[in-house]
């Protein structure tokens, strides 16, 4: 364990070594110390066990939407990358809800600031996981359970921040909501969207939202995607992180020459995507970049990543990490492209 304990705070050194080296201003820990959401939850909450065997989750997961307009592509990728063993077991809520990750989360401060010492990025932002994500097999109705994870959640939320680190809130789970069940009609499905940002928002309560950056994604599996939907603005936070290299989404800063941004925030649209290994030319991230400027102000947009290059990805072939660094070094030059374009300067 000791060992374990010690390669983990090697690595985040590591990942935010190589950010600085690649240019990139506002730097993670790359949730080193994290093996998945679902190994996250059992791990910091009590009320979560794993649920269900692979073969179970994978007739579940056929009878979404997305799964029945692509059954033959689903029934090989989900049989492939789904398998529910280890850190992709399958979890569920099983009792009442309460934060015992105290010691976890100290770990991941205390990581993420040793590796920040003598370096001088913008800022350092850390992820937690949105409430939402896991089923309910214990609380009366899903408003009730939201509301008790969030609840719990928010200890995590209050440490990051009382740490001095931005907090990231990743969300795989709102996009899910208005495509899992097929049966629900639009209008169900937007009640239960805004029930759970309710929820959410409540978690957030009192935290300033500058301090925060909501991320919002199509977890990291790879496919058809023909019923995803796109961001949410209600969330009280300051940043909004979202898909925009990802080809089934990238169009979609066309909606800026309709809706006005909210004041006080900020958009960062991801211009390089994590399920490619093909690395964006930087002529290309600089004008996805100033896409989004010239619709919404040029101080109000940062070039990101659609999602996180995960050592668990369900796409074949996996990001290889070299190709990562070099995205990464991509992304800072198409910046730096896009900067002299909108402010006449690096």
């Amino acid at each position: 364990m000791k060992l374990y304990v010690t390669r983990v705070r090697s690595a985040v050194a590591e990942v935010v070594r190589k950010q600085v080296e690649c240019g990139v201003d506002i730097v993670t820990d790359g949730e080193q110390g994290k093996a998945s959401f679902n190994a996250y939850v059992v791990e910091r909450l009590n009320g979560f066990e794993p649920i269900a065997s692979s073969e179970e989750r994978i007739t579940a997961r056929m009878k979404l939407n997305e799964a029945q307009a692509f059954p033959e592509y689903y029934e090989k990728y989900f049989a492939d990358h789904m398998c529910g063993v280890g850190p992709n077991q399958v979890v569920a809520c099983t009792g009442p809800i309460t934060y015992k990750g105290q010691e976890a989360v100290r770990t991941d401060i205390e990581d993420l600031k040793a590796a920040i010492k003598g370096l001088t990025p913008e800022e350092v932002f850390m992820p937690a996981i949105a409430p939402g994500f896991w089923s309910n097999q214990y609380y009366r109705t899903d408003e009730e359970f939201q509301y008790a994870l969030a609840e719990a959640l928010r200890v995590e939320y209050l440490a990051i921040i009382d740490a001095g680190f931005i907090l990231q809130i990743d969300d795989p789970s709102l996009t899910r909501l208005y495509r899992t069940d097929p049966s629900l009609s639009v209008a169900e499905r937007v009640l239960e969207a805004e029930i759970y940002i309710e929820a959410l928002n409540h978690a957030l309560r009192g935290i300033p939202a500058e301090q925060i950056r909501y991320h919002t994604c199509y977890g990291i599996n790879e496919g058809p995607r023909i019923f995803d939907i796109g961001l949410m603005l209600k969330v009280n936070a300051g940043a909004i992180s979202f898909e925009g290299a990802n080809a089934r989404h990238e169009h979609e800063w066309h909606l800026w020459e309709d809706v006005k941004l909210p004041d006080g925030k900020i958009l960062i649209p991801g211009v390089i995507t994590h399920c490619s290994n093909i690395v964006e030319h930087p002529e290309l991230i600089a004008e996805r970049i100033t896409n989004y400027a010239k619709l919404v102000g040029r101080e109000n947009v940062i070039g990101g990543g659609d999602c996180g290059f995960s050592s668990q990805a369900t796409f074949t072939p996996e990001v290889h990490p070299t190709v990562v660094w070099a995205k990464f070094r991509a992304i800072t030059e198409g910046a730096q492209i896009a900067t002299r374009r909108l402010w006449g300067h690096n």
